[in-house]
């Protein structure tokens, strides 16, 4: 893991995109161009909220891995985000929401989004599931089971 700066908010980002090609950007270009050219090594990302407008940018600097895909952030769709960078960063997150569907949601919709999420985001390879973020003390267990009976359901995707 390379960075763990938050770049997003919940509703966009929490500095420019100018701002971030300026002071980040140059940056996190050495340090991934080092990393692949000098092992074998993935590159890994931590970056919460909404950060599509750095998507184009994180896939210019080398970026590999990104976490957590926080799709209950704005315009952060799991199907635009599979289909426009499926191909260029490995997704590690966005499995289920933690803000909502896991501590509020029923059993059953819990599942209904595990598994859509892992159709979406597994297609051809390149997910880890993982829930958005850290799961809270709160959380009905029937939530808890219901998500890894969904990932056991849908464990193996067609890649």
């Amino acid at each position: 893991m390379l960075s763990g700066t938050d770049f997003g908010t919940q509703n966009g980002p929490f500095i420019s995109p100018d701002m971030y090609r300026e002071f980040y950007k140059p940056f996190h270009k050495k340090v991934n161009d080092w990393v692949h050219q000098h092992t074998s090594w993935k590159t890994f990302y931590h970056s919460c909220g909404s950060i599509v407008e750095f998507l184009d940018d994180f896939v210019e600097t080398g970026i590999d891995i990104l976490n957590p895909i926080q799709t209950s952030a704005k315009d952060m769709d799991p199907k635009m985000l599979k289909e426009k960078y499926g191909d260029k960063l490995v997704f590690w997150g966005g499995g289920v929401d933690t803000q909502k569907t896991l501590p509020f949601g029923s059993s059953d919709e819990v599942k209904e989004q595990v598994k859509e999420r892992c159709r979406i985001f597994g297609e051809g390879g390149g997910y880890v599931f993982s829930a958005i973020h850290n799961i809270q003390s709160k959380v009905p267990i029937e939530n808890l089971l219901a998500m890894f009976e969904a990932i056991r359901e849908v464990r193996r995707y067609k890649s």
